[in-house]
C-alpha cells in the first residue's frame, strides 16, 4: 500500500501514521525525514538541498520530488510506504503525479476548525517533567497545576489560539486545495488515480482509528491477492 495521509494541523494525522506504520509495516515518509537522511548520507541530492537550506533558499517542488523518489526506492518501501505532510501544495502535487510516482490510497482525516482550535488551545504542559494535559479531555485535579509537583502549567506558544488560527489559515489557502485536487482525479476514471477516502477526525483516536482499519483491511487483503 503505498498511502498519502491528509488532513489539518491537529487533526491527529501523526497518531494515525505511527498506528498505521506499525499495524501495516509501512515505512512513514516525511520531507524532514528524507532531507535529514539525504543530507546525512551525502547523496547528490542531499548536497544540493543542503547548499540550497545554508543560503536560506526554499527548495524547489521538483528537488522535493526527487528526494521522494530517492527515498521509496530503498528496500524498506518495497511493500509501501506512508507519506505524512508531502505534498503540501498542488505543485508538489502535480509534480508527483507527472512523475508518476505512484500512489494507492489517499486518506484525508477530516476535522473542523474549531474542532482543532478547542483541541489544541486546551493543552498545557508541565515544563520540568513534559506531561500534557487538557482542560476538557484530561484536565489536572487543581486547575492550572501539575498533579505530581504542585507547579504551574503552561501553554506553549504553538497551542495558542491565534498561532492555532494562522496555521489553520495557511493550511486553508495551501494544503485544503489538494483534497479537491484527489477528489476530481479519481472522479476522471484515470487507472493511475489514487483512491481517496474521508474518515471522521472529530471522533475520539479509537474511532479514528478504527475508521481506517475499516479501509485499509479490506485494501490490503486485495493488494495482497493480486
Amino acid at each position: 500500500m503505498r498511502i498519502i495521509l491528509l488532513g489539518s494541523p491537529g487533526a491527529g494525522k501523526g497518531t494515525q501514521a505511527k498506528f498505521i506504520a506499525e499495524h501495516y509495516a509501512l515505512p512513514i515518509i516525511s520531507t524532514g525525514d528524507m532531507l535529514r537522511a539525504a543530507v546525512s548520507q551525502g547523496t547528490p541530492l542531499g548536497q544540493h538541498a543542503k547548499t540550497l537550506m545554508e543560503s536560506g533558499q526554499l527548495l524547489p517542488d521538483e528537488l522535493m520530488i526527487q528526494l521522494v523518489e530517492e527515498r521509496i526506492r530503498a528496500p524498506d518501501c518495497e511493500a509501501g510506504f506512508l507519506l505524512d505532510g508531502f505534498p503540501r501544495t498542488l505543485p508538489q502535487a502535480e509534480a508527483l503525479r507527472r512523475q508518476k510516482v505512484p500512489i494507492d490510497l489517499v486518506i484525508e482525516i477530516a476535522t473542523e476548525d474549531e474542532e482543532i482550535v478547542r483541541r489544541l488551545s486546551g493543552r498545557r504542559i508541565h515544563p520540568a517533567s513534559g506531561r500534557v494535559y487538557h482542560l476538557h479531555y484530561h484536565p489536572p485535579r487543581i486547575p492550572n497545576r501539575d498533579d505530581q509537583t504542585g507547579e504551574v502549567l503552561v501553554q506553549r506558544e504553538d497551542d495558542q489560539e491565534v498561532t492555532i488560527r494562522e496555521r489553520l489559515r495557511v493550511y486553508h489557502q495551501q494544503t485544503k486545495p489538494l483534497i479537491a485536487y484527489y477528489r476530481d482525479w479519481q472522479r476522471t476514471g484515470d487507472a493511475h488515480a489514487p483512491a481517496y477516502v474521508q474518515v471522521d477526525g472529530s471522533a475520539s483516536v479509537d474511532h479514528v482509528r478504527q475508521q481506517i482499519i475499516e479501509v485499509l483491511n479490506p485494501w490490503s487483503w486485495a493488494q495482497s491477492r493480486k
